[in-house]
């Protein structure tokens, strides 16, 4: 082998060690810094349903700064469950999704703020249905109101959409103390109504009503 290949070999040779040290170096820094939360699915659970009703809380108060501590302190949760690992998300067996199945509001019951849900709202008589996005939902890492999807209930009336669904996701407004996740829901439909509709509804096309 030559010099010039012996000292490249060489080189690979020691910049692997020194990634894997380093990646080792990360996951005991995260260690540590995580060691308080719980390591197991089953600690984490309630811990995670008690985490749940300070995020409503600070939405409540409309505390932004506590709202996005919480959410951080919820995805350090799932990547100390995923052992510092990323993919938190990637599956219905993902520590995420787990966390956000068994903490679930009941069907039909109006969820807390952080809480996967589905409920009905009534908006000058259309009916729609409302699924809520959770602490892991898409946007909560960087806006205060989390998504939510629009659903039809009555498919021969008309809607704010033609499909019979509309996603509401990554609202920029002002938190606003005391609003609840049906009355957020609510303003941001009659809102889009309003504005983008003009205040006409519009009937769903008969391939969306199978």
């Amino acid at each position: 082998m030559s010099s010039a290949l012996h000292d490249h070999a060489a080189q690979f040779g020691f910049d692997t060690l020194l990634t894997e040290a380093d990646t080792e170096n990360r996951t005991r820094k995260f260690d540590r810094e995580t060691a308080y939360l719980p390591g197991t699915m089953d600690e984490a659970v309630p811990f995670y349903r008690v985490l749940i009703r300070q995020h409503h809380a600070a939405m409540l108060a409309a505390n932004a700064d506590e709202t996005m501590r919480l959410r951080d302190e919820a995805r350090k949760l799932a990547l100390r469950i995923n052992g510092g690992e990323p993919g938190i998300l990637a599956d219905d067996d993902a520590p995420g999704c787990v966390l956000e199945r068994e903490s679930a509001a009941k069907p039909g019951s109006v969820p807390l703020w952080g809480q996967n849900g589905a409920f009905d709202i009534d908006i000058d008589g259309m009916q729609v249905r409302i699924e809520q996005d959770g602490i892991f939902g898409i946007g909560c890492g960087f806006s205060f109101w989390p998504g939510f999807s629009a659903h039809a209930v009555d498919l021969d009336r008309p809607f704010l959409s033609s499909t019979g669904y509309r996603s509401f996701l990554g609202i920029h407004a002002d938190p606003v103390p005391g609003m609840s996740p049906d009355e957020f829901a609510s303003e941001v439909i009659a809102a889009h109504v309003a504005r983008e509709l003009k205040g006409r509804l519009v009937p769903i096309e008969a391939r969306y009503c199978k």
